[in-house]
């Protein structure tokens, strides 16, 4: 009896502790990974980002850029499959006009299902939201400094999907592409690509580009930088 105690006292520590070092292993950029970080980067801005875990299911997570113009905050809860989010933000477009929008999501990791073409591992994305704005409206074609701003409101939907590459035990390639419509055939389209670099267990750094083109609010690109400290 007392072998057979030490025999499932060992594989029960062993279990816990494969599962424990699976979770350490999760890619720094894995949209579906619960962590407490602090870090910062550049987009046109200087930018100030975090995650704070409450548990190994649940996250709440930001971003500001230096003048609070553009701001993010949401929250994250991780399923076996999956994971589902909720955010809210704030964006500001190059020709005046800006945005509040609400949403609510989820990411799913084919790999749960064995699926990992080429070693990518692919997030299909779902989800409903919520846009409200002003837009800017120019008075004549004539005068393109004489504008108005017009209110501006749309919830539909969105699909798309995340997928990483890790290229070796530090870097990483990353890309995404998706799509939404809404009420008043409000419709976006967006994509991006970049790549990430673990420095250590508790550091790492990425570059992402990112295009967007929207019916509402016209095209806009961002090359954003940032690194990252995590908490463990």
């Amino acid at each position: 009896m007392l072998a057979l105690g030490l025999v499932l006292s060992c594989s029960v520590g062993a279990a816990a502790e494969e599962q424990e070092n699976e979770e350490k292993e999760k890619n720094p950029e894995d949209p579906t990974k619960i962590v407490t970080r602090l870090g910062a980067g550049y987009n046109g801005d200087f930018t100030i980002n975090a995650s704070w875990g409450l548990d190994k299911a649940r996250m709440i997570s930001g971003f500001i850029n230096e003048d609070a113009s553009e701001w993010r905050l949401g929250g994250s809860w991780l399923f076996e499959k999956g994971i589902v989010s909720f955010n809210f933000k704030k964006n500001q477009y190059d020709d005046g006009g800006e945005s509040v929008s609400y949403n609510i999501g989820t990411f799913v990791p084919l790999s749960v299902f064995g699926i990992e073409p080429c070693g990518w591992q692919i997030f299909p994305s779902a989800g409903f939201n919520y846009t409200e704005g002003d837009i800017v409206v120019e008075a004549a074609p004539e005068f393109p400094e004489n504008y108005f701003m017009v209110p501006f409101d749309s919830k539909g939907m969105y699909l798309g999907a995340f997928a990483l590459k890790p290229i070796t035990d530090q870097w990483t390639l990353m890309g995404g592409l998706g799509g939404s419509y809404g009420s008043g055939d409000a419709t976006n389209i967006y994509g991006g690509a970049g790549i990430g670099f673990r420095i250590t267990d508790k550091q790492s750094v990425n570059l992402f580009y990112s295009l967007s083109d929207s019916s509402e609010f016209g095209s806009r690109d961002t090359l954003s930088f940032s690194y990252r400290y995590e908490f463990k």
